[in-house]
């Protein structure tokens, strides 16, 4: 299975920051949060990528290339473990890049990798959203894929005050954390809301997508929403939803960026000098 990651978003919510740094270089702790979602689809068994970047990305494909340079000085310095690790990244799996030319929505930064992934049932998997789990979210979702043989959708559920930020689900459950699509709305108010059940950044879909998302007209900021294409989609083929265990963070807010450095932190080797900054902080 090959996996698409969308990284071509301007990455307004994080201004002035983005301005000329991609929102998927944010670092988390030592690491930018793309590796993150690399690293997850490799931990998956998928070794095939390909990001879709556009104007001012060109950071992310540096990054996974190999750092001649670099590399050059930590081993003439015999920093051998640093160097293993620089080596790691440029070694992880067989990425590829696409231009999306103009920021035209997800279901257009899918289109654009089409035929790249060709015939093939294919993940995506958003540069922005990390996702922290014993099992791999997209693992569990090609699990879940392999017994329906139809889409999959990651989903978790969502406090009502912040449905209006996310594609939510109507459903019938299948059985635990397995759920049949009924229908599917993109932000709607919590009164229209069919759920509290919200799409997270994590999909498994069959090329079927593909002519769904050719047909679409454009929304909203001139976009192509993959949420319509799969409403559509909807009408003639099955779309199932799983329920991931794993904890999400959205690298478009703030907060989450701040929790997540936080959180995996406190699992890192500064964990016992960052407890106790923030007990004395918080008295």
């Amino acid at each position: 299975m090959k996996a698409v990651i969308p990284a071509a978003g301007l990455g307004t919510r994080f201004l002035p920051m983005t301005k000329n740094s991609p929102k998927e270089m944010l670092p988390i702790v030592d690491k930018p949060a793309i590796q993150y979602v690399v690293e997850e689809a490799v931990g998956s068994g998928i070794n095939d990528i390909v990001i879709v970047t556009g104007r001012g990305k060109e950071v992310i494909e540096n990054h996974f290339d190999i750092a001649y340079e670099l590399e050059k000085i930590l081993d003439e310095r015999g920093e051998t473990k640093k160097l293993d690790e620089i080596r790691k990244i440029s070694r992880l799996a067989d990425i590829y890049y696409i231009r999306q030319k103009m920021p035209l929505g997800l279901g257009h930064a899918i289109y654009v990798a089409r035929r790249h992934i060709g015939r093939a049932t294919f993940a995506v998997m958003l540069g922005d959203d990390i996702i922290i789990s014993k099992k791999p979210c997209i693992k569990q979702l090609i699990e879940a894929y392999k017994k329906v043989n139809a889409s999959v959708i990651a989903v978790q559920k969502v406090e009502k005050k912040r449905i209006s930020k996310y594609g939510v689900i109507e459903y019938e459950k299948v059985e635990n954390n397995l759920y049949k699509i009924i229908d599917i709305v993109e932000k709607p108010s919590i009164e229209e809301a069919p759920s509290n059940m919200a799409v997270m950044g994590r999909y498994i879909l069959t090329p079927k997508i593909f002519s769904y998302i050719k047909k679409l007209k454009p929304g909203k900021n001139d976009e192509l929403q993959l949420t319509d294409a799969l409403k559509e989609m909807l009408k003639n083929h099955d779309i199932y939803a799983y329920r991931f265990e794993g904890e999400r963070f959205d690298l478009g807010d703030k907060l989450d960026w701040i929790k997540i450095n936080v959180e995996l932190a406190l699992k890192g080797k500064e964990s016992k000098e960052l407890k106790k900054f923030l007990k004395n902080l918080l008295k």
